[in-house]
């Protein structure tokens, strides 16, 4: 689960002079661009009709993610197919197809009470035996994170048609943090049921119970959706909903065109920080485009440098420490991401609240401090003043601070030989030859501990699968940590374990956790929703609406 964060391009110049001017540890760098997160929902009376025009990139291969989370593809989805939940600003669940859900006092019995009269859009019943169908055959059988976050349940209850039990081995407190469309999309059992669920050709042309029905998918164009006249949503003066005639999602591949075709009017929204950072600035008036900051909030991304601890060098923490210390985060913050985001202190986000900590060891830039640690490790310079040469592996999209981070190492005596390649060969030398020294990349970590986070340090996940434990880090006292936190029911127990596990984490440092970047979506400001979510980036668009023109 990686993402692709469009940095501003920038000479080696600027980077050197970023470089020896640093900022204290700590502080976050406020955004450049001058237009506001998005506001509230408008004072303004939602308006019916229009066709939205919506970017996504790159074009997704299928559109369902009930089997996989690929970001591109959820955006698109997410209108279609629906999950149990979606989440507000802080990150709980609010309803969707489920209307409540509760747990019971030991934590192995979840209930989900489903809305009833909402139809797939084929004019079939949604009922429980879909929830039932999607999450044995498909969720624990097929999902990447899906197989973890639904490892626990034994078995699925359908007393009646609008009420699924969910029966579980143990406590799995995170569970409802992955049940919105994103971590869980329900697919329509009588459609897949007995077919082989990942060649369906209802994967390309879904059939789902959202706002909006698929209508056609021009390859190298567009995907565009019609409203569900039969949705089951309704607004607040109770008028049907969705508000839109439809949806088009326009594929350009070419970050300028889409800063570009944003300001002619071609397009309405450009997703999941689509349009480059260098160009929000040409968005910054309010009064013609939105840039909203917390659409990808449940998503809770942290971009990261992971070392290959298989590697003799790198077997001594000191000398990943030592990295941490040569890595000015506020200055990378500011170069490569123009402020947009801010900067991490340790494996889990700032934005998880309930499970952040910020008392863990921390790795103030301190090149004199680095180079201790490098000389009592045993890396000595040479006569070149090079104490030791590693490769450093990049995916598409990560080219500046990959630089910016041979840059920082170059100054404390660490020759980084940048390497890249296409993301399929990125994932198999990191995860499958093992074939690197360091990588960096950006991971989502999610609103839970266990989905996100647990997989990066998690013995039993060193195995050669992508976006597992990659580094081969292991420690035999974290991983009973990280196992006790994934079943303790009582919160604030569950709470204690995951702050302990941050502070063994970022002791160890197998990766050094760097920036929390903010997801940024570019709108035209005749775009409103009514409500805000933090995983508004997979948001149905139920509740969306354009002003008209005016003339």
């Amino acid at each position: 689960m990686s993402f692709r964060f469009l940095p501003m391009l920038f000479t080696r110049r600027h980077l050197l002079a970023a470089l020896s001017s640093t900022s204290a540890l700590g502080l976050s760098i406020a955004p450049l661009a001058t237009a506001a997160a998005a506001t509230p929902a408008s004072a303004a009376s939602p308006h019916f009709g229009g066709v939205l025009n919506v970017a996504v990139s790159p074009e997704p291969t299928l559109l369902t993610s009930a089997f996989i989370t690929t970001m591109n593809i959820g955006q698109v989805s997410s209108k279609v197919l629906e999950g149990l939940v979606a989440y507000d600003l802080d990150l709980k669940p609010v309803p969707a197809l489920a209307t409540s859900w509760a747990t019971a006092p030991d934590g192995k019995t979840i209930t989900f009470n489903l809305r009833k009269g909402v139809k797939w859009h084929d004019g079939k019943d949604f009922t429980a035996a879909d929830v039932a169908f999607t999450l044995k055959e498909v969720w624990q059988k097929l999902h990447p994170f899906g197989r973890a976050a639904f490892a626990n349940v034994q078995e699925v209850l359908t007393p009646d048609a609008h009420t699924v039990v969910l029966k579980l081995s143990a406590p799995a407190p995170y569970l409802l943090n992955y049940a919105n469309t994103y971590g869980a999309q329900i697919l329509p059992k009588h459609l897949y049921e007995g077919k082989d669920v990942l060649t369906h050709p209802a994967n390309n042309a879904p059939i789902g119970t959202g706002p909006f029905v698929f209508k056609e998918w021009v390859k190298g164009s567009h995907v565009r959706l019609e409203r569900n006249p039969q949705y089951w949503g309704k607004d607040a003066q109770g008028k049907q909903l969705p508000y839109l005639d439809g949806i088009v999602f326009r594929f350009l591949p070419d970050p300028a065109a889409r800063a570009v075709a944003l300001q002619a009017g071609e397009l309405d929204v450009a997703l999941g920080s689509s349009i480059p950072v260098t160009s929000l600035a040409n968005f910054k008036d309010p009064k013609r485009y939105t840039i909203n900051l917390d659409d990808g909030r449940y998503l809770s991304t942290i971009f990261l440098t992971q070392f290959n601890v298989r590697r003799p060098q790198l077997q001594d923490k000191r000398v990943r420490q030592a990295f941490a210390h040569a890595i000015d985060r506020n200055a990378l913050l500011k170069v490569v991401y123009l402020g947009y985001g801010k900067a991490a202190t340790g494996p889990i986000p700032s934005s998880v609240v309930q499970y952040y900590t910020p008392n863990t060891p921390q790795y103030a830039f301190d090149l004199k401090k680095a180079g201790e640690l490098l000389d009592a490790a045993g890396l000595k310079k040479d006569a070149k003043g090079v104490r030791l040469k590693v490769n450093l592996d990049y995916d598409t999209g990560s080219n500046r601070a990959a630089e910016f981070i041979k840059q920082s190492l170059a100054r404390v005596g660490v020759q980084v030989n940048l390497r890249t390649g296409d993301t399929a060969t990125f994932l198999r030398r990191i995860f499958t030859e093992q074939d690197y020294d360091l990588m960096v990349s950006s991971l989502h970590r999610l609103p839970d501990p266990t989905l996100g986070v647990q997989r990066l340090f998690w013995t039993k996940n060193i195995v050669k699968a992508p976006w597992t434990n990659g580094s081969g880090y292991s420690n035999p006292k974290l991983d009973q940590i990280m196992e006790a936190a994934a079943v303790e029911a009582d919160a604030a127990k569950r709470t204690q374990l995951i702050h302990e596990w941050q502070r063994i984490a970022q002791e160890d440092l197998p990766l050094i956790d760097l920036i929390e970047p903010t997801w940024v979506t570019v709108s035209t400001a005749r775009f409103h929703t009514t409500m805000r979510q933090g995983d508004g980036l997979f948001a149905s668009y139920a509740d969306a609406w354009l002003q008209p023109k005016t003339p």
